[in-house]
């Protein structure tokens, strides 16, 4: 099985590769990445899926398939070497210095000079006067960051104010710090959770104070480190899934939330699988969101959401006017 460290790269190169050779054999192609053809084939298969944003016909790169041999017909742009915007470059910088502030990461030596290089092209680059749009990482608290970082390199317990997205609510934690964990570019303490009895995942963008307690992070013997390599969320038993379609405006539900699957849509919309424990808190989210979303299932999920959406339209009615 090929790992996603291995076929990055070669999905990168490959464009500019087949360009250069059109009409090559895969069995060729295949030959020189070192692959055998049937993963050459699913390499290709991926890049059909891969393009420029709008990802609609004429967006995605496009391949020719004659007998045995390919042909790259449209590259999307690939053909040039990578050049990046300040906001890419700046958003780069912010990945990697999350990354690098990441107790227990492997080849950190190779993530510091990465982390230069990129400083130092930054740095001779002209100001280009944009304004960054900054992701999650950067609503972490840098006080709670470094709160947090010292408990699990310390060795010392946690007192927090946590936010629970899937319930609304913030609630007083005393927790044991495990490890600190960097996954899809957000993150997460691990910690054996007093309150709770069992190990939690907490987001550190949702840690609104952190203290440090005078007192050693003594995690019992059955708390063991949670298997992410299947993905940080595990579906749970009394867990529902709903299925819904987002308007351009309200797609940050994807990023703030845990989902299963975003599907794109034309004109920048995207259908998602969301799952969720408490029917009450996900009709909520969905009516705060009034017109940019609509619910395709379950059934009783939409049936309720409208219910509650006419309620509150046959009450407005005998509001007075202002």
């Amino acid at each position: 099985m090929t790992s996603a460290t291995q076929r990055l790269p070669r999905l990168l190169a490959l464009v500019p590769y087949l360009l250069s050779r059109p009409g090559i054999p895969i069995a060729d192609a295949a030959a020189d990445f070192g692959v055998t053809p049937q993963q050459l084939r699913k390499d290709l298969e991926l890049l059909w899926m891969c393009g420029l944003p709008g990802y609609g016909p004429g967006d995605l790169i496009d391949l020719s398939f004659e007998s045995d041999s390919i042909t790259v017909t449209y590259d999307a742009g690939m053909r040039r070497p990578l050049r990046l915007t300040a906001s890419e470059a700046t958003s780069l910088l912010v990945a990697l210095r999350a990354l690098a502030d990441t107790p227990g990461v492997p080849d950190s030596a190779a993530v510091q000079r990465t982390l230069a290089k990129v400083e130092n092209a930054v740095g001779q680059a002209r100001p280009s006067g944009v304004v960054i749009g900054l992701g999650a990482e950067e609503s972490v608290d840098s006080q709670v960051r470094r709160t947090v970082q010292s408990a699990v390199t310390g060795g010392k317990a946690l007192r927090i104010r946590y936010y629970t997205a899937s319930r609304d609510e913030i609630s007083e934690r005393t927790v044991d710090p495990m490890r600190l964990l960097l996954v899809d570019g957000r993150s997460y303490l691990e910690a054996w959770c007093r309150n709770a009895h069992g190990v939690r995942m907490f987001r550190l963008d949702r840690i609104d104070a952190a203290q440090l307690l005078d007192e050693p992070a003594v995690p019992p013997s059955e708390a063991e480190p949670m298997d992410v390599s299947a993905g940080l969320f595990q579906p749970a038993p009394d867990q529902r899934v709903a299925e819904i379609e987002l308007e351009p405006d309200a797609r940050w539900v994807a990023e703030y939330y845990q989902v299963d699957e975003v599907e794109e849509l034309p004109g920048g919309r995207a259908r998602v699988r969301m799952r969720y424990a408490d029917s009450a808190w996900m009709t909520r989210l969905l009516l705060g969101l009034g017109g940019q979303v609509a619910v395709l299932s379950p059934g009783e999920l939409g049936d309720d959401v409208r219910q509650r959406a006419h309620a509150a339209l046959r009450r407005t009615r005998h509001l007075p006017s202002t």
